[in-house]
């Protein structure tokens, strides 16, 4: 148990100094509210019709199809990281990629198939 004191440490004096600082901004620095300061922006644009328009399903389905391969190509890393040392000893590192990827090919030919990714 001894040996966290030093990681609860550093947390309480990362919390410390995060609190001060918000403190110290709020009293001490400069207020002056005008229109311009308190006006809605996204990115810097100034914002254009309703907040509350409906965006098309395709942007959600894009953004969680690029998540989803984008998480499963994260797994070629550590599997390249140990292919030379246990290729060796064991082939079935290698067959169980080559399943892996077939896997992901055969998903990414049905959204193409789909038209998950044509956009009108």
């Amino acid at each position: 148990m001894t040996a966290y004191i030093p990681v609860l440490l550093l947390m309480g004096v990362g919390i410390a100094i995060s609190t001060v600082v918000l403190i110290l901004t709020t009293f001490v620095g400069p207020h002056r509210p005008n229109k311009k300061k308190m006006s809605v922006y996204e990115c810097g644009v100034p914002p254009i019709g309703d907040a509350r328009r409906r965006v098309s399903v395709k942007f959600y389905l894009v953004a969680i199809l690029f998540l989803l391969f984008d998480v499963e190509g994260v797994f070629f890393f550590p599997w390249a990281a140990v292919f030379r040392k246990y290729l060796a000893v064991n082939g079935f590192i290698l067959v169980e990629m080559f399943f892996f990827v077939a896997i992901l090919l055969v998903g990414y030919v049905y959204i193409l198939k789909k038209g998950a990714l044509e956009w009108d």
